[in-house]
Formats: C-alpha cells, sequence, structure tokens
C-alpha cells in the first residue's frame, strides 16, 4: 500500500543542512568548556526503567504525572523516553560505582534528545536536546558557584549578552520541612480558589504551588512565606558562601525566594539564568539547575551530593537569534573539480579521493553541467579553488587552479596539483 501525506510528528523537527552546523558549532564550543572545567561526557540510554523517574523526579511535579512517554515493552516492563538527564546520569554514576574513581568530584557532561508530551511552542518541543552537567561527590559550596560560572560562560563565549541569573536556596531536610508547614497554614484556608493541581500538591508537595501557571497571579502567591525566612544556620551560611564565591568571580546575579524549579529532588542552591532580549518571547528560561544531595541515595547508591545544570539547544538558538549573533555555519570546500569531457570525468574521481585523503574539503560535479553551471556550484560551495581538467589539459598533464578569491589562475602539472594546494594553503 502506498503512504502519502506522511508529516513529522507534532512537536518534532528536521534540523536541515544549513541549520545543523550551528549545532555543531555549539556542541563544539560547549565540549570545549568541559575541557577546561575537567568535565568528561557520559551517554546513557534515551529510555530507563519508569521507576527510576517517578523516584527521582518526584510523583508530583508535571513531568511525571503529564508529560513523559511511558510504554511497555514485549517483558512488560514499564520503560519511559528520558524526560530529562541528571537522573539517568545519577543511576549510571550508581550503578558503575564512580563513587570509588580515584578522581572525586565525578564531574560528567552530556548531550541527548530528551523527551516530554507538552504544548509545542516557540523554542520549546515534545523532542528536544539538552546540553547539562553533573558534579557529584562534593557538598562544598565552591562546586556551586562552578557550576553555575560553567553555564555563564558558555553563554559568553557563544556572544549572549542580555542574560539575567538568579539564584535561590531550597535549604536543608530540615529547613525544607519548616517552609513546608508554613506553606500548607498559608494556603490551606483558600486552597478551593486554586486549580485541581494545586489542591492536589497542597499536601504533597506544597512548594509545587509556587511554581503553578495557573495561579501564579492570585494574591496569596505574593504573600507565600519565603524560604529564605526558614532557613537554619546552616543551610543560610552554605547560601552566603555560594553567593560570596559568585561575587568575587564577578558574575552577577539576583536572588529569587520564590525560585523553586520544576523537580523534586533540588536543596540548598538553585538558579535559573534567564534571557533579557527583546522579542525572546514570555517564557525566558533559558537554562536550570541545582544541588541535589540525596538523589545519588534514592536510586539506590551511596549517600552522595551532587550539583548540575541541563539547558536546552533549542531555546539557545533562540536566544541568539532574539540577540542577533550570528554563528559560522558554512565550510568552504578548498578545491572544486571542473571535468570536462568523458576521460577528464574519469580522472577526476581518482583525483578526488586523493585530494580526500591528504586532508582537502573536495567537491566535484555529478550532474554532467556545463562549466559555467559548475562555476556557479563551486561558488555556492564557497570554494577557494577551481580545478579544471578538459581534453586538452590531460594531453598536457595539466590542470588549470583558480583562485576564486583573488580570481588568479595558474597551470599546474597533474603530480603537482597536492603540494601545489598545500602551499597555497
Amino acid at each position: 500500500m502506498r503512504l502519502s501525506n506522511i508529516q513529522i510528528p507534532r512537536g518534532t523537527q528536521d534540523i536541515l543542512p544549513g541549520v545543523v552546523e550551528k549545532w555543531q558549532f555549539i556542541e563544539k564550543k560547549a565540549k570545549e568548556i568541559c575541557g577546561k572545567f575537567q568535565y568528561k561526557e557520559i551517554r546513557t540510554p534515551i529510555f530507563e526503567q519508569t521507576e527510576l523517574f517517578q523516584r527521582s523526579v518526584g510523583d508530583t511535579t508535571d513531568i511525571v504525572q503529564k508529560e513523559m512517554y511511558t510504554f511497555e515493552d514485549r517483558g512488560g516492563r514499564s520503560l519511559t523516553l528520558r524526560p530529562e538527564g541528571t537522573a539517568a546520569v545519577v543511576r549510571s554514576y550508581a550503578e558503575n560505582k564512580m563513587y570509588g574513581q580515584a578522581v572525586q568530584p565525578v564531574k560528567l557532561y552530556y548531550f541527548g534528545p530528551m523527551f516530554r508530551y507538552e504544548r509545542p511552542q516557540a523554542g520549546r518541543y515534545r523532542q528536544f536536546v539538552q546540553f547539562g552537567i553533573e558534579a557529584i561527590g562534593s557538598d562544598d559550596p565552591s562546586i556551586d558557584a562552578e557550576v553555575i560560572s560553567l553555564a555563564m560562560e558558555l553563554y559568553r563565549e557563544l556572544g549572549l549578552k542580555k542574560l539575567r541569573l538568579v539564584i535561590n536556596s531550597l535549604g536543608d531536610s530540615s529547613s525544607r520541612k519548616a517552609h513546608r508547614d508554613a506553606l500548607i497554614a498559608h494556603f490551606k484556608p483558600s486552597i478551593g480558589e486554586f486549580c485541581g493541581d494545586c489542591q492536589q500538591r497542597l499536601e504533597t508537595n506544597p512548594l509545587r504551588i509556587l511554581d503553578c501557571k495557573k495561579d501564579r497571579d492570585h494574591e496569596l502567591m505574593k504573600t507565600a512565606p519565603s524560604i529564605l525566612d526558614y532557613l537554619n544556620d546552616e543551610s543560610r551560611s552554605y547560601f552566603e558562601k555560594v553567593k560570596k564565591h559568585l561575587t568575587d568571580m564577578q558574575i552577577d546575579f539576583v536572588v529569587d525566594p520564590t525560585l523553586v524549579r520544576g523537580l523534586d529532588y533540588y536543596n540548598h542552591t538553585a538558579f535559573e539564568i534567564m534571557s533579557e532580549a527583546e522579542g525572546f518571547g514570555a517564557i525566558t528560561t533559558l537554562c536550570g539547575g541545582g544541588r541535589y544531595n540525596g538523589l545519588v541515595q534514592d536510586v539506590g547508591g551511596p549517600d552522595q551530593p551532587g550539583i548540575g545544570f541541563a539547558l536546552s539547544i533549542e531555546r539557545l538558538l533562540s536566544a541568539l537569534d532574539a540577540e542577533g549573533v550570528e554563528l559560522p555555519h558554512e565550510e568552504a570546500v578548498d578545491c572544486y573539480i571542473i571535468a570536462l569531457g568523458d576521460e577528464a570525468m574519469d580522472y577526476s574521481m581518482p583525483l578526488l579521493q586523493q585530494l580526500r585523503r591528504e586532508g582537502f574539503s573536495a567537491e566535484k560535479d555529478y550532474m554532467g553541467r556545463k562549466m559555467k553551471a559548475q562555476f556557479k556550484a563551486a561558488e555556492r560551495l564557497h570554494a577557494q579553488h577551481v580545478l579544471i581538467i578538459g581534453e586538452d589539459e590531460l594531453e598536457k598533464g595539466l590542470a588549470v587552479i583558480k583562485d576564486l578569491q583573488t580570481g588568479e589562475q595558474k597551470d599546474v602539472p597533474l603530480e603537482n596539483i597536492v603540494s601545489f594546494l598545500k602551499r597555497e594553503g
């Protein structure tokens, strides 16, 4: 049966040549920066056991309740396409006993597609690509500052300037319990005025109410108890040290006591980086992260602290567009071979192979076009040199090589083509 009108699934995108080079540039830049900070790449499966995300991300979160792509395999096991990267990295850290490595903390980074069933909108997709880092094994406030600084450094290197770093402390377990009790007491008398999700969260996870998009303008949101008022001495001291490190590193930030992040595993430091570029859109968050002490233990490992962040490449590209930042995305061809006649066409194939093996980016015509059309093709590929071979040139043992930037052309013996191009650069 012939199929017709098959289109890409809603919430996904094709990344075509001419655009994919921008992605590659961002990935290369991120890997370079991770190398400077001594973070190593890790690659985890695209799907994991569903329980991993239920236990780590949290049963009360929108991600787990509404957005995960979950299915049963043929063995009846519940699997989920990963909606975020931290849980899988932490699972791998615990399963592979990376806590026993000589070099600590373990510093990791990842790239990969994530999947969430949410309403597609500008810069947000159901399949999206995240870049993230995780530093596991240290509870030193300076590693919090380093993680934040790495994200800021990537944005700076890519040319973004209109950024706003927002930080908060969610405190340790005792601080969060005191804050939780205060939130319940604050919202409970009027909880019937809130959406169904918030009503369910009141007893299970009242902190999530502060992150509600439907009720964010409710009067009680403005007067909700601040976590900063419930931090114990240890949590307050920790947060002050993080802020001092950022100040000493000349990284500007704003403290926002309403910042809670959308995942249950966060504690102590939480942060987001926003775009303030005009026309970027209503949802300004580019990057989010924080500390997740206890998560390693939750997924079956020892009690090891950790901190990380994740950012969407799609959102990053939107921010670059909003600020008018152009990324390099086209690589010029070193040499384009114009072959005229059957004999020259046959000769061009081994020559093309030789040039590529010598390290040149090389191309030729495959469409049987006339010389003028082949020149236009070379120009579209931004070729530095055009190499012309016809029957006359083959008889003389020569090729005509033209520099398309200067217009200068020379007759070069066929056996000297490679050495000539190497000299010309």
